[in-house]
């Protein structure tokens, strides 16, 4: 009876363990070239690539778009929904870190079509905002953007 009692403990501590390794296994990790790029990109007044997206010089799967903001599916994905959101104009704000009290308006429409496009999107049961800053923030792109990301369980923490 004893030894039944220990093995029913020992199999409900295995599968709590399950739960918390499915968790952290199931993480999209942040690939060695999405590092790389991070690592590389250097901030400066030249066009990025949100900037040519912007002037329609690249294509993009745009799914909002206002006179401010700009909204458009990611390229690499880390899941069934990840979409960028962009200032039309970048103003200096390369960063969240670079932030001053006159990005304060524009900053907060980000967070709002971020809110209009989860609904759009079909997201009622959540998703994640993500921010990255600086290089070990693994920001690649500097003009400042959120990612929308859902459509899947989030896990935590981040990665």
């Amino acid at each position: 009876m004893e030894k039944e009692e220990k093995i029913r403990g020992s199999d409900a501590i295995s599968s709590r363990l399950g739960v918390i390794s499915s968790h952290l296994i199931t993480q999209v990790p942040v690939t060695m070239a999405e590092k790389e790029a991070a690592l590389a990109a250097v901030p400066s007044d030249s066009a990025t690539i949100f900037d040519k997206i912007i002037n329609k010089e690249i294509p993009a799967t745009v799914v909002f778009e206002d006179d401010k903001v700009l909204a458009f599916r990611d390229i690499s994905p880390q899941a069934p929904t990840h979409i960028l959101i962009i200032p039309k104009v970048r103003d200096g704000l390369t960063g969240l870190s670079k932030a001053e009290e006159r990005h304060c308006e524009i900053l907060g429409q980000l967070l709002y079509t971020a809110k209009l496009v989860a609904k759009q999107e079909g997201l009622e049961d959540g998703f994640r905002i993500v921010i990255n800053d600086g290089p070990k923030g693994c920001q690649s792109v500097y003009h400042i953007h959120v990612h929308l990301i859902g459509g899947r369980q989030m896990n935590w923490p981040p990665g």
